[in-house]
């Protein structure tokens, strides 16, 4: 597949052949959708706790006695149906992690760039070169580039200060780089930018090896 490579006016310079094993695979959405709910599950921190009627204070006395008194019977004031009492099957402090495979996460990432791929949701450019960080300038840039997304991936070969700040501010876009490329930020975007760098990168971490 080829696509136009665009500098930051927005102008046609040149065009360049993304890679079929990466851009033109058959998409798995049952495998997207398996990685994505890895990655969520993976950034629970699992600090949940509620007491349990043996770790509450207190309840040692029988509220009252056994029989004669009429009232139903009960053996300490911390049992999960008095107020006050301990929660019975709640939430402790456990992992949420999962593990998949590293070439099943490859697979997922591949499924979901071959989508941007169909859908025109990426945007190549030359290089993205800024002097100094301007959220406004910047902002220009991308809407020149991607002039209908609603929000934007900008992903770079490594790490650039001086984009990165220009980018911060803005609430519809976010940058990564692209050794960091995840299911959750490619699904959570509409455009992805990508300068030829970042898709050598890419191409690298994400090439099937012959």
């Amino acid at each position: 597949m080829k696509v136009d490579v665009h500098n930051l006016v927005g102008e046609k310079v040149d065009t360049v052949e993304l890679p079929p094993d990466i851009f033109e695979v058959t998409v798995n959405t049952g495998l997207m959708h398996q990685a994505l709910i890895r990655q969520m599950s993976n950034a629970r921190l699992g600090t949940h706790k509620a007491k349990t009627r043996s770790e509450k204070r207190g309840g040692g006395a029988k509220p009252w006695r056994q029989k004669g008194t009429g009232r139903a019977r009960h053996g300490s004031r911390r049992s999960p149906i008095w107020v006050g009492g301990g929660k019975a099957h709640g939430p402790v402090v456990r992992g949420h992690g999962k593990r998949m495979p590293r070439q099943m996460r490859q697979a997922a990432l591949r499924s979901a760039l071959s989508e941007k791929a169909a859908s025109d949701q990426i945007v190549v450019v030359d290089e993205l070169k800024m002097i100094e960080p301007k959220t406004k300038k910047m902002e220009e840039i991308l809407m020149v580039l991607v002039p209908n997304a609603a929000s934007s991936l900008v992903v770079l070969p490594d790490t650039n200060d001086v984009v990165e700040k220009s980018v911060r501010n803005l609430s519809w876009a976010s940058t990564l780089r692209a050794s960091y490329l995840n299911i959750r930020d490619l699904i959570g975007h509409d455009a992805l930018v990508l300068p030829l760098a970042s898709l050598e990168a890419i191409r690298s971490h994400l090439g099937r090896q012959v």
